[in-house]
């Protein structure tokens, strides 16, 4: 090859290979001429070159680490008027059922596997854990343990009640201490009795204690009211007595002496039927009373006059305004607190239906419902 060819073939090389390494792929191989002069050898690599023949570096890409897909995050929601799990379920795009499985721990009305599962009844003021857009693949849970023994309820605190006046009158009570974890849940009875059986059994079948105010009239002269008292009687550890007066009238209309003949008249047609006393507490009719009806009621040996400060007004009939279930279930879990004394009656429209929520929105609240003989400490 002429001189200049060679020269020129070489500086091609050597530049094809100074690029290639800049690119990091390495050299090619040394370019060699087809004929050599006498004297001559081929053109080796540029130093530091790969050898003739060496395979080429092959060049890796960087490696970047992939942004992590979000775990989703689970929210808290209070329950208001209205809401129902299937439209709470639409609002954060999963299920009612998927809502139930992540709060039945906390809420066992909406554990699937409860005989008591009732995913249409929850309360005002819940808060529900949700996780927005994920719904439950029941295939993959767990199925909680069974319980080895059924789960003792904490014991509730009770402080002790005001004791009666030392003048004898009879001492005015709407609450308890507030300091306790108490509620006594009361039912007055005269006039209405259909739900009357259904609602003392339903009390006894979940052992919750409660304090009955039965007129003496309704209680001793009525089939219902005689059961309802043979109940009472049947279950002292349940139940307190009290005295409601014997049919039903104005107290602050009435004389001292005709105030004691209301009282010790049901007194002794009540204590037989009940097997105890309905002293010391007497609820005035109508929630009516002055100075002169608690100094007659004091007189005549009832040592406490019981109101409330939670009034269902469950005796109100709904085609005249009176509340519904849901209504009731609301005023008693927003209004109740620790000492609370609440006002139902035996024949209360939708009473019943009201009563499984009201007790477990009270358990879930850590309120525990209490006859009033232990709420006062008597």
């Amino acid at each position: 090859m002429h001189p200049v060819a060679r020269f020129a073939v070489a500086a091609f090389a050597a530049a094809a290979t100074v690029l290639l390494a800049a690119c990091e792929l390495g050299p090619l191989p040394a370019a060699t001429s087809t004929s050599t002069a006498p004297g001559t050898t081929s053109a080796g690599p540029p130093s530091g070159g790969s050898p003739v023949g060496s395979p080429a570096t092959t060049a890796f890409p960087s490696f970047v680490r992939p942004t992590p897909t979000p775990e989703p995050t689970p929210i808290s929601y209070a329950v208001v008027a209205g809401d129902t799990l299937t439209s709470i379920a639409r609002r954060f795009g999963t299920a009612a059922r998927s809502i139930a499985l992540w709060n039945r721990a906390r809420y066992p009305s909406l554990d699937p596997e409860s005989p008591d599962y009732a995913p249409d009844r929850i309360e005002i003021g819940w808060t529900l854990t949700i996780i927005p857009g994920v719904v439950v693949d029941e295939t993959e849970l767990t199925p909680p343990p069974a319980p080895s023994s059924p789960t003792a309820l904490p014991s509730p605190i009770i402080v002790p009640g005001p004791t009666p006046l030392p003048d004898g009158s009879s001492l005015l009570v709407s609450h308890g201490d507030r300091g306790s974890t108490a509620v006594a849940l009361t039912f007055d009875m005269g006039g209405r009795l259909d739900p009357a059986l259904e609602i003392i059994d339903w009390l006894i079948a979940h052992d919750v204690r409660a304090t009955i105010f039965p007129t003496g009239k309704t209680a001793s002269e009525t089939a219902i009211g005689r059961a309802v008292m043979e109940r009472v009687a049947a279950h002292p550890e349940l139940f307190t007595l009290g005295n409601h007066s014997w049919d039903h009238p104005d107290f602050r209309e009435l004389t001292a002496a005709q105030i004691a003949d209301q009282l010790t008249r049901t007194e002794t047609a009540l204590a037989p039927l009940a097997g105890r006393t309905t002293k010391p507490f007497f609820r005035p009719p109508f929630g009516s009373h002055d100075q002169e009806v608690r100094d007659a009621a004091g007189a005549a040996g009832w040592a406490y006059t019981v109101i409330w400060d939670v009034d269902t007004i469950d005796w109100r009939p709904p085609s005249d305004g009176g509340p519904s279930a849901d209504d009731i279930v609301a005023k008693v879990l927003s209004r109740a607190r620790g000492g609370s004394i609440v006002l139902m009656h035996l024949g209360g429209w939708h009473t019943l239906e009201a009563l499984p929520r009201i007790v477990d929105g009270l358990r879930a609240r850590r309120l525990e419902p209490v006859t009033l003989a232990e709420l006062l400490g008597r």
